[in-house]
This record gives C-alpha cells, structure tokens and sequence, in this order.
C-alpha cells in the first residue's frame, strides 16, 4: 500500500460513519418492506454510531460478551419496535438515540468493564429506543419483513464493530479503538447540538 493511502484510509472512516444516504427510507411499495427495514439503521448517523459501537464494547469486553452484548441489542430493539406497533408511547425516542452513541462511545473510550449481564442491560436500554423510532416509522411496510430488514442490518453493523474491535483490541492497538470509541462520542455529541 502506497505511503498516501496509509493516511487517507483512517481519514476516511469518520467520514463513511457519518455520511448518509440520500434517500433516507425507501418506500416499501417500491422496494419491499424487507429492503425498507434495511435501509432505516443506516438512514442516520445517530443509529450507525450506536450500531457500530456496541459491537467495539462488546469487543472490549470479550469472553461471552461478544455474543451477548449484540444479541441483547437486537432482541431489545425487536421489543420496541413491537411496543411501537402496539401503540404504546414512549418519550425521549431521539435524544435517547443520540444518547447511546455518545455514552456506548465513552464506555468504548474509557474501556468500561462490567459483568457481561451489566453490559447487556446497558444496550438493551438504548435499544428499546432504536427499535421504537424503527416502528413509528415503518410507514406501510409489511411489520416482519421490515423487522426483519433492520435486524439483520443491526446485526451485521454489530459485526463490523467487533471486527474492528477484535482487529484492534491487542494491548499494542487499544489506544486507536478507545480513540474510535471517542470519535463516535465526539460525533455523537456533534449530531446532538446540530438537533
């Protein structure tokens, strides 16, 4: 790899994590309610930054957290999209959003360790959040297609924070995935004063 793109590639990373699609939800008429959920975790940076860095805790964390973490995640996002469905109201849906970027990117900075249970609970509670605003703006998709669309995206952006984490979680390397930690709480904390 050529001196140049050494530089440019780290340059690049904030930059992939905060742009944003130009068509921030497909019409499910037009794409499929599936494709519609899919493109709904990536139609915002606020969700990305969450996404990706709760796959660098669990990274951080280790052991069976790798799976846990994660799985905690989607299981309760699913269970505020359905709560949104139902009907139920919940406040906040946004700042906490916004929120869960900024404190999973500082628990990534300060490599916070806790019981793995601790862990799960802690992204579960900003989940349920993801998971509403999902719901309420499911527009007239088909529900478990759409489900299903921004789980498996939820997931797979999971997968690329513990990629990276795994990749940079050597003690030689941790200083740049806490400093990605920062990035994201940093960013986050942008997305929440531009608001």
């Amino acid at each position: 790899m050529k001196p140049q793109m050494k530089h440019l590639i780290p340059a690049l990373v904030p930059a992939l994590l905060i742009c944003q699609p130009a068509l921030a939800h497909l019409n499910p008429g037009e794409h499929g309610s599936f494709m519609a959920g899919a493109s709904h975790p990536i139609s915002g940076a606020d969700h990305i930054l969450a996404m990706v860095c709760v796959g660098l805790w669990a990274a951080l964390l280790g052991g069976r957290a790798l799976w846990i973490v994660p799985t905690a995640f989607v299981g309760a996002m699913s269970l505020g999209f359905v709560a949104a469905l139902a009907g139920m109201p919940l406040p906040l849906v946004e700042p906490m959003i916004l929120a869960s970027s900024v404190v999973l990117g500082l628990l990534v900075a300060v490599a916070a360790r806790m019981p793995v249970t601790a862990g799960a609970a802690v992204v579960a509670v900003f989940a349920v959040f993801h998971g509403h605003a999902h719901g309420a703006e499911m527009g007239g998709a088909h529900a478990l297609n759409y489900l299903a669309g921004f789980a498996v995206v939820t997931a797979a952006l999971h997968v690329a924070g513990l990629s990276f984490g795994l990749l940079l979680g050597k003690a030689s390397r941790q200083p740049i995935l806490r400093g990605a930690g920062l990035l994201v709480a940093v960013a986050g904390s942008a997305l929440a004063l531009a608001g």
